[in-house]
């Protein structure tokens, strides 16, 4: 019995990972516009239309019968399945998923606590597991712990995003333009927090590397992911450029990836991101 990997379309990886998965999308409204995240919007052209400007989009949750369908068929194929989504605390889309396994034995549900890239690297992780032959229900039980493990920082390169969705007031966003304040964001148990805030992006970059090399530092072992957010990557480049020495001459073959449209929505473009295990 083969173990397939399932993760919404939050869930960012490479492609050649995320090839390997099932994917249940979510659905994104601009306005009266509905898109299927990932099928009918890719996300290049959701950043074009957030760079529009006007109300900002939002996101409906992943439907139980979506993910139904799915389960359906792994097992028509004879497989079992671990199901991998973001953060519980940002949307439905894991009740949905239990709702939806309560009626397969072969079906199991991680809450990944995390979002984006944070959510990749635990599928990734969950990828390999899967490859050497571990059982599904013992993946599960795994990846409920390595989760404690996922570490995701991301340096915003705006306070605009924040300010428009009512995070913080106009005031601070106005305050902190004047300044040129480069706030440092993670996602712990499902919750945003700041971390950090820097003057300018050099201090901002140089904060992000710091928080990841401290607290136990970077799992080389394990999967990493770098990412970014809106149509120019020229914030990860220079990042890239900033931090080689910290990854272990790998710093130009890391893989990256654009964020996602959950993430993408609240910190707008320009957003530099790293995602990894901490050492145990």
């Amino acid at each position: 019995m083969k173990v397939q990997i399932i993760v919404d379309s939050t869930v960012d990886m490479p492609e050649h990972s995320r090839s390997a998965c099932r994917v249940v999308p979510l659905t994104v409204h601009f306005g009266e516009e509905s898109f299927i995240d990932g099928v009918t919007l890719n996300k290049q052209d959701f950043y074009r239309r957030l760079a529009e400007g006007g109300a900002l989009p939002t996101t409906s949750q992943a439907t139980p019968a979506a993910f139904q369908s799915v389960f359906d068929e792994v097992t028509r194929a004879g497989d079992s399945a671990v199901v991998i989504t973001l953060a519980s605390q940002f949307s439905g889309t894991y009740q949905s998923a239990c709702i939806a396994a309560e009626d397969y034995e072969n079906i199991y549900v991680v809450d990944s606590r995390t979002a984006a890239i944070g959510s990749g690297i635990l599928a990734e992780y969950a990828l390999r597991c899967a490859e050497q032959g571990m059982e599904a229900g013992a993946l599960a039980a795994l990846l409920e712990k390595k989760r404690e493990d996922v570490r995701l920082f991301a340096l915003l390169d705006t306070l605009e995003y924040l300010k428009r969705g009512g995070r913080i007031s106009k005031t601070v966003a106005f305050a902190g333009g004047l300044l040129n304040i480069k706030p440092l964001i993670t996602v712990e148990d499902g919750e945003v927090l700041v971390v950090g805030k820097a003057r300018g992006a050099k201090q901002g970059m140089a904060l992000l590397t710091e928080k990841l090399l401290s607290d136990g530092g970077i799992n080389f072992d394990l999967p990493i992911l770098l990412g970014y957010s809106g149509t120019d990557a020229s914030n990860l480049e220079k990042y890239r450029a900033d931090s080689r020495e910290i990854w272990q001459g790998r710093g130009d073959t890391l893989p990256s990836t654009l964020l996602c449209s959950v993430i993408g929505t609240h910190t707008g473009p320009g957003v530099v991101a790293a995602a990894c295990f901490k050492n145990d």
